[in-house]
Order: C-alpha cells, then structure tokens, then sequence
C-alpha cells in the first residue's frame, strides 16, 4: 500500500489560555499570529515547486474538536486523495468519528488510531492559503 500521508498539516493542543499562549509565542519567537494560531509555510522537498504549509494553533481546553478531553493535543495529517483513503480505511474497520467535511482550503475527515486518540486527515488546497 502506497502511503496517503504526505506530512504534517497541524498540530492543535488544549491549553488555559490561548490568547496567552499565542502573544507568548508571538513574543518569544516573532511568530506571526492570527487569532486561531499561525501557518508555517514551506515546499515540497522532492518538488520545490509544490508549496505546503502547516497550522499551528492552540485551542481552549473545553474544545471538543479533539473528541475525548483526556485528549491533550491533536496532529493534522495531509494527505493524498483522501475519499480514497477513507474507503480503504473502512475496509480495515477504521470509521470516521464524524462526516468528512468539505472547505474552500480541503476536505477534512476524522478517525481514531488504535489508542483512541482522535487524528485529523485533510487533502489540502494550498492555494486557498495565497501559497
């Protein structure tokens, strides 16, 4: 099987504060911030022609995006043709956790590994981010 997953997309985590948490960063390290985290932009290492980019973002603790809130974080994982992906998931008896979404920067699917921690697949569009 060829793998689907061509990278990192996010990497999402509960915390107190994430207005806190965004500054600290902003301030600290010269991030540029947007009110939901910020965007690393980069290019494919064996296409430097194909931009990518990945979202780093904190969210409040009581969010439910991540499923279960013993669920400390959440990592976004870009993927090849993910409807492809999500049937030959299904035949392995791996479900999504809820429907696949469809936005103007990619379709989002939800699952859970084999330890219940609940992953993020997404088929972006990178173009939608003026990359």
């Amino acid at each position: 099987m060829n793998s689907h997953i061509t990278g990192i997309g996010g990497v999402f985590f509960r915390t107190s504060d994430p207005d806190k948490t965004r500054n600290w960063y902003q301030e600290t390290f010269g991030l540029k911030m947007e009110s939901w985290g910020c965007i690393f932009k980069w290019r494919d290492y064996e296409n430097p022609s194909n931009p990518g980019s990945t979202t780093w973002g904190p969210f409040k603790n009581e969010t439910d995006y991540f499923g279960s809130t013993n669920q400390a974080y959440m990592i976004n994982y870009r993927v090849r043709d993910l409807e492809l992906l999500l049937k030959e998931l299904s035949e392995k008896g791996i479900l999504p956790v809820k429907e696949m979404e469809i936005m103007d920067y990619g379709k989002f699917a939800w699952i859970e590994d084999c330890n219940g921690i609940r992953m993020e697949l997404w088929e972006p569009v990178d173009s939608a981010f003026g990359i």
